[in-house]
């Protein structure tokens, strides 16, 4: 274990989810009945950072659930161009720690201003969002000092879970959020799966997903730039055989990331693929199989967030002070 910032962050989230999730129960039960009522024809998602890349788990999560298209909005039409879309019947979901950022207040304006139903997931619920928007749905991840996110970002995607079992009312997904927090507690408990010897020298390499396994697989890549120097890029598994691929015969670096839900045959088949072409392969796997497979992906990740400080700290890097960043970004 490493004393850093980063990683006793990361630790806790499997009680800040606990919390979470039982103080969100109300709230996402009345929110999962609007929606119902409002019955969304799509679902736009708002974020920068490692919020977008949650917006990615929720695209995922939402279609494969709910069968509402989703897609990522480009904060900068409102913000940069001064545009409107058209968004009446639309859900639009803002995700942010802060809530300040002028690009995604502009652009949650515009949403409202649009016809669209705004809802938040903000860590500050003192931030500006919340005069914007419908409904604030508190991440409640408490103060996060590390630069690095962890703990916000696993409560991001945990309430992203609750929401879709209170506006699906699946029972699947109910047990999903029962589940999540000891899933999260047995990750912490895990052994290490990324580690700096089995990593070396690496500095490029390329992180491999599915599905929502892709989703956490670019919150893995952003991770290992900012606080690994280690450049590395996310493709879905299916992706990086059209193209990419060719990188391979370079004698690549290449991260799987496997979860255990429909994709899993799929992503396997084609991991072996760039493993029969002489890829390097680092695996980072679910925690355990008995887990549900809306979790896994969260679970994996914890455990990538205590095992990536470490390696951090064996490459002589302090992940809590990365070069060039700061807790929060503005942009326009």
């Amino acid at each position: 274990m490493t004393n850093t910032i980063m990683e006793q962050e990361a630790r806790t989230a499997p009680a800040k989810i606990a919390a979470q999730l039982a103080a969100n129960a109300g709230l996402t039960a009345e929110l999962g009945q609007k929606l119902r009522e409002f019955n969304p024809r799509f679902v736009m998602i708002v974020g920068r950072g490692s919020s977008d890349h949650a917006g990615v788990f929720g695209k995922y999560l939402f279609e494969i659930e709910t069968g509402v298209p989703t897609f990522a909005a480009a904060p900068s039409v409102a913000s940069v161009y001064g545009k409107s879309l058209k968004l009446d019947g639309a859900l639009v979901i803002v995700i942010s720690q802060s809530g300040r950022s002028p690009d995604i207040l502009a652009q949650a304006r515009m949403a409202k201003n649009a016809g669209a139903f705004c809802v938040a997931l903000v860590n500050d619920e003192t931030a500006p969002i919340k005069d914007i928007v419908d409904v604030v749905l508190p991440l409640r991840a408490g103060e996060e000092k590390a630069v690095a996110a962890t703990k916000s970002y696993l409560c991001t995607l945990s309430a992203l879970i609750q929401l879709a079992a209170a506006w699906t009312q699946s029972e699947s997904l109910a047990k999903a959020v029962e589940t999540m927090p000891a899933a999260l507690e047995a990750a912490v408990a895990a052994d290490p799966q990324l580690t700096a010897e089995g990593l070396g020298d690496v500095r490029n390499l390329v992180v491999l997903g599915r599905g929502l396994g892709y989703a956490v697989s670019k919150e893995i890549a952003l991770k290992l730039k900012e606080v690994c120097s280690i450049h590395a890029e996310a493709f879905s598994s299916a992706e990086f055989l059209h193209g990419p691929v060719t990188l391979v015969e370079k004698k690549l670096t290449i991260v799987d990331v496997c979860v255990g839900d429909e994709s899993y045959a799929s992503h396997i088949e084609q991991i072996e693929n760039v493993s029969s072409r002489g890829a390097d392969l680092v695996h980072l796997n679910q925690t355990s199989t008995d887990i549900h497979p809306r979790v896994a992906p969260l679970a994996l990740l914890q455990r990538f967030y205590i095992d990536v400080a470490a390696v951090a700290v064996a490459r002589g890097i302090d992940p809590d002070a990365p070069a060039g960043l700061k807790k929060v970004t503005q942009t326009l």
